[in-house]
């Protein structure tokens, strides 16, 4: 997927109208490459089986896991900031031009998101998190 992205950026290189963008501009591009390649790998409805009862042990374990928990707490103002600052790698003060609020707001509101994320990755018990350590 990121062969091709990179492969489309190259070929269409000369779409691209704001230079200092071009992060943001390569971001969308990739992301759109991640959902095609999504498109192709769709089951067919016939082959999906009814969620079983490990499907919904699962969901009920994330949904109870205090980083959800976190994150469902978060104002739609912070909810709204996430991905951009993140999947669009967009600056605050790209952020702050685009909602036309000030760039102090998009700093306190990513803090306070940060935050309420981080205090819920702590409180999550270490045995259900991702990676080498957990």
């Amino acid at each position: 997927m990121a062969q091709n992205a990179l492969m489309r950026a190259w070929r269409h290189r000369d779409k691209l109208r704001e230079a200092n963008r071009q992060t943001e501009w390569l971001s969308r591009i990739a992301r759109n490459e991640a959902l095609r390649e999504c498109e192709r790998r769709v089951p067919d409805p016939a082959e999906i089986e009814d969620e079983g009862e490990e499907d919904l042990r699962i969901d009920a374990l994330v949904e109870s896991s205090p980083i959800w928990t976190a994150f469902n707490s978060l104002t739609d103002e912070e909810r709204e900031l996430l991905p951009l600052r993140y999947e669009a790698d967009m600056t605050q003060s790209a952020i702050a031009d685009q909602l036309g609020i000030p760039e102090g707001t998009v700093k306190v509101r990513l803090y306070r998101a940060r935050e309420k994320i981080r205090q819920g990755w702590e409180h999550e018990p270490q045995g259900d998190r991702c990676g080498p350590d957990g």
